[in-house]
């Protein structure tokens, strides 16, 4: 049954990513899926919970990712280029979930919204604090490290809107052009 589960969940992702959360309905998804429409309902109690499933799941795999990409990193300059390489393969890698997961919070309920900003707020706390480490230790600017934070995140979120496997660059190529520019920015001037 686990794995009925999971089609349904990448049916969902193939719908959502290509037509939106809210143009797909449940009959969408069954007809794609090869089941009944009441079927879904053995695994999922509403659309809703399917995109919960796929935010929420996208996460924890983002902070996964974060967390193996920073291991063994010392100085917080190490750690910040680890995780902008990470943050930019993630959403390449998992490209239709990322651009869900920013498109579509809005066919959330409050407690399933507020869930899932809770999780971004904690993934971006991470960011801030190697800024913020940074900044302490003289490695970075003196700035205010939460906005850094959010403009790199976004930055490299992006990615995920444009990047196309068969263009010019490689996403190893896209992470090194991003953490040239976005760690020389943060270096103290002279």
């Amino acid at each position: 049954m686990a794995g009925m589960k999971e089609k349904i969940k990448k049916v969902a992702i193939h719908h959502f990513y290509k037509r939106g959360y809210f143009a797909t309905g449940i009959n969408d998804i069954a007809r794609s899926a090869g089941i009944q429409k009441s079927s879904i309902y053995y695994h999922y109690a509403n659309k809703e919970d399917i995109l919960f499933d796929i935010l929420e799941t996208t996460m924890e795999k983002l902070d996964a990712n974060f967390e193996k990409y920073i291991r063994g990193k010392v100085s917080p300059e190490e750690q910040l280029k680890a995780a902008i390489e990470g943050h930019i393969l993630f959403h390449v890698r998992w490209q239709k979930e990322t651009l869900i997961s920013d498109s579509e919070l809005r066919g959330l309920t409050a407690r399933n919204y507020k869930t899932i900003l809770e999780m971004r707020d904690a993934y971006e706390t991470k960011f801030q604090e190697i800024i913020r480490k940074g900044i302490e230790e003289g490695a970075f600017e003196d700035m205010d490290y939460k906005v850094a934070s959010y403009g790199i995140i976004t930055m490299c979120t992006s990615v995920a809107n444009w990047f196309r496997k068969s263009g010019r660059l490689k996403k190893e190529d896209i992470a090194d052009i991003f953490n040239r520019i976005l760690l020389k920015g943060l270096k103290p001037a002279g």
